[in-house]
């Protein structure tokens, strides 16, 4: 029997995103094992968002419609509802590939793995993919410190108790907040890259990401002063290291972030697929 510790709670924020929840919830409901839980939090949505959950009430461990004050402030609500000791987040439009919360569970079974970040596919709006992405970095904390880099938040991972030792998420942040609990755990924890795909980003018009880059960015470099001002981060690097993990991702962006991806993947639904190391979905 698996304990408590080693249990899934996930959580699906959502606002009128209705024409996507559907395949979401279905990819998450797929991975459930018994006694994970699994909140799909509203924020008053008005496009039918709220009939589609009321389709799968019965398979939800809860789910609520009322309005937040943003994504990271459903997330904290759902995570707020459960005692389970491990978590992920997969925002509305996404998917699990099938078996990803069993891999999660396998890489944290260990105690010296705290959080766990992996690779995704990148999908269009009809489900089909796209590209894989990659999600490795030599150094987690140090190339979101310097770099500003975030790691793909439907690959990522943790236990609960990680997050309560930062102190959860911000409901405060509107658009960064995925940075800002991931850099202070990635400060704090025992990270762990796992070079395999777990999940499935869509690409979609209104993305907040794209809609407010100037405004992402900005909270961004809020975060990183906090981090610096608590202390939660050493200020004495160099300015060689700096130069470096700044460097990095941006010449990791332009060359090499994408893996080539093989015929028999591109173009293919992404829930036909299941958790497996990233190779797989590489060249025949």
């Amino acid at each position: 029997m698996i304990s408590d510790r080693d249990k899934f709670c996930v959580v699906t924020p959502n606002y009128n995103m209705g024409g996507f929840l559907a395949e979401t919830i279905e990819s998450v409901l797929e991975n459930l094992n018994p006694g994970d839980q699994y909140f799909v939090i509203d924020g008053g949505s008005t496009d039918g968002s709220v009939d589609v959950l009321k389709t799968y009430a019965s398979r939800l461990t809860g789910w609520v419609s009322e309005p937040d004050r943003s994504y990271a402030d459903a997330v904290a609500k759902g995570f707020s509802r459960s005692t389970n000791g491990l978590q992920c987040w997969i925002a509305c439009g996404d998917l699990l590939l099938q078996g990803a919360l069993d891999r999660a569970r396998d890489l944290l079974s260990t105690r010296s793995v705290d959080f766990v970040f992996g690779d995704d596919l990148y999908i269009d709006e009809d489900c089909r993919i796209l590209q894989v992405s990659n999600g490795f970095v030599f150094d987690l904390a140090q190339t979101m410190l310097h770099g500003s880099w975030t790691p793909l938040q439907d690959a990522c991972f943790w236990r609960r108790s990680l997050y309560e030792s930062v102190g959860g998420i911000n409901p405060d942040l509107l658009y960064a907040a995925d940075y800002d609990l991931f850099l202070r755990m990635a400060l704090l924890g025992r990270v762990r890259y796992a070079p395999e795909v777990f999940s499935a980003f869509r690409r979609h018009a209104g993305q907040t990401s794209e809609l407010h880059h100037t405004r992402y960015k900005l909270e961004k470099l809020s975060s990183r002063s906090r981090a610096l001002a608590l202390g939660l981060a050493p200020s004495s690097a160099t300015l060689r290291h700096r130069a470096f993990y700044w460097l990095y991702p941006r010449l990791r962006a332009r060359f090499g972030n994408k893996k080539k991806i093989g015929k028999h993947v591109v173009g293919k639904h992404a829930l036909s697929f299941r958790t497996a190391t990233t190779s797989t979905f590489g060249t025949e």
